[in-house]
């Protein structure tokens, strides 16, 4: 295609949004008119669909609930009126609660004000926070924000050491549905028997953001913490930065939140109307179906200019990758759906796989997220007539016209600045996107029953390692892995075993193994 054609289907396909300044080109996707004339019967299904998920249809059958994440930056939407009298007092409440954190009218007991934060969490109720705080905190933030966001006991220590002159003005932030997940109830543990261990009551430091009459909540409430903050059940983890989870460590940082709302509002608006082109969500879920074959044949390698999104694409793996990696289809059917995605941040890929980008295999798309405003402020020229601004804004486009010149394509996203309104709609985009192409390939976008299975694995391994420890302290002499397997009635998980005990022993545990490492089955091991 020529330039003046390029330059044609450039206007052609360009969306742009007054209110926000928001730019949409998916120009560089070669679908051609009759492609999308094909997916019309498939969008307006979809159009349908969200519009039922929106007005409170049953959307996860599996747990029998609503997806009302929507409902959150406008709760006149919201379909009872019960439901939009809690999220407007869950608000208020945030707000409330931040300003007195910042005045000092709620302080810590051995100081004055609050200094820090530390958030636990994990999934959506980690990945949303830091992506905010990364994009949106000030310089200069009235509490700077610490995540614990593993069950890694050296991450742990490493925020802890931090912080362990300021333990006394540092609020801690629980956030978890159930209160059973055990990564965050691990970090609460650990971060309880730090206070504990410099004689420091916990309960004056602590706020929950939980299911209301969660093990949490209950625990929260019965400890006498200094708040608690509702995690609804219609809200899933990676939708949950609109909700307490994302607002109130923004607020606290002193982030609007009102203005995060805003902007995610007017896209919700905006992702409403039921044309193709007049959609930006619409048109991110056709370029995605186009690129993938609707079977997410190649991956989606999201790259922003801009060093205050730098987690967006991480941000965005769990949503896209939770929300659309599904073994089975709505009807049952098995269909191994999905889009990969991985990124980092332009222009630090000049320097790193953009060599790959452009000459090795073709398994990908690009979306380039570009940043018009290079900052606060004039900026000084590095060479006549050019800034630093200006070189970043020409490696991004250099880069989507050589990859473009040689068979890659790109999607470009252009916000005027970095902002809470723009942050808002970035979220807000992205979650419809990924709605409508669930519905356009027939999954169910809303449950995550692969992260379960997980889960459920892990817990049987805790139980194997506990079945292992007894009858190691009750055999008293060292046993072959088999004969270990085979009295804990686990003859046939005896390389579980091997690793249990490995990592025991690693860990000064109690355990030790015996023989060449190099040759497990002849391993003996035995409890000291």
């Amino acid at each position: 295609m020529d330039a003046a054609a390029l330059w044609q289907r450039y206007q052609d396909w360009l969306y742009y949004h007054e209110g926000l300044e928001f730019y949409l080109d998916v120009s560089r996707m070669r679908f051609d008119d009759a492609f999308v004339a094909s997916l019309q019967p498939k969008f307006e299904k979809a159009f349908e669909d969200m519009k039922a998920l929106e007005g409170g249809a049953i959307a996860n059958p599996d747990e029998d609930r609503m997806v009302g994440h929507y409902w959150l930056r406008d709760p006149d939407l919201a379909p009872a009126p019960e439901l939009k009298q809690k999220i407007v007092q869950t608000l208020e409440q945030i707000e409330a609660f931040a300003k007195h954190i910042h005045s000092g009218e709620i302080r810590p007991p051995k100081a004055s004000k609050f200094t820090d934060i530390i958030s636990i969490g994990i999934g959506g109720s980690a990945l949303g926070p830091q992506f905010v705080a990364q994009a949106l905190a000030p310089d200069f933030p009235p509490l700077a924000i610490h995540f614990i966001d593993n069950t890694d006991p050296a991450g742990i220590d490493r925020v802890l050491t931090k912080l362990q002159d300021r333990l006394s003005s540092t609020l801690v932030i629980v956030i978890s549905k159930s209160g059973g997940t055990p990564e965050p109830r691990n970090g609460m543990i650990e971060v309880q028997k730090a206070y504990a261990s410099k004689n420091l009551d916990f309960a004056p430091h602590a706020v929950a953001i939980t299911g209301e009459d969660s093990n949490l909540d209950k625990m929260a409430k019965s400890s006498g913490w200094l708040a608690t903050f509702p995690m609804e059940d219609w809200v899933g983890g990676r939708t949950s930065e609109m909700s307490a989870v994302g607002l109130l460590p923004a607020a606290l940082q002193g982030i609007d939140i009102r203005a995060m709302l805003d902007g995610a509002k007017e896209i919700d608006a905006a992702t409403r109307v039921p044309q193709i082109k007049q959609n930006p969500a619409a048109l991110l879920a056709l370029s995605w179906y186009f690129a993938g074959n609707g079977k997410g044949e190649k991956d989606m390698v999201v790259l922003p200019y801009k060093d205050s999104l730098l987690l967006f694409s991480r941000y965005l793996q769990q949503l896209v990758m939770e929300s659309l990696g599904k073994e089975k289809d709505l009807d049952g059917n098995t269909v191994y759906q999905g889009i990969a995605v991985y990124g980092n941040k332009g222009s630090t890929d000049q320097h790193a796989y953009v060599q790959q980008l452009r000459e090795g295999v073709r398994n990908f798309f690009l979306t380039f997220i570009e940043v018009l405003e290079d900052r606060q402020g004039t900026s000084p020229e590095v060479e006549a007539g050019v800034t630093s601004g200006d070189y970043l804004s020409g490696l991004l486009q250099g880069t989507r016209l050589a990859l473009y010149e040689n068979q890659r394509d790109s999607i470009t996203v252009t916000i005027p600045s970095v902002n809470a309104r723009t942050v808002g709609a970035l979220i807000a985009l992205y979650e419809r996107a990924v709605g409508l192409y669930g519905f356009l390939v027939n999954v169910n976008a809303y449950h995550q029953p692969g992260v379960e299975a997980g889960k459920k694995a892990a817990a049987s391994v805790l139980d194997l390692q506990r079945k292992v420890v007894k009858v190691l302290q009750e055999e008293g002499k060292p046993l072959y892995l088999s004969q270990v397997a085979e009295k804990a009635g686990a003859s046939d998980q005896i390389e579980a075993i091997y690793k249990i005990v490995r990592h025991l022993q690693a860990n000064q545990r109690g355990v030790t193994l015996h023989g060449n490492p190099s040759k497990p089955a002849s391993l003996t091991v035995s409890a000291t």
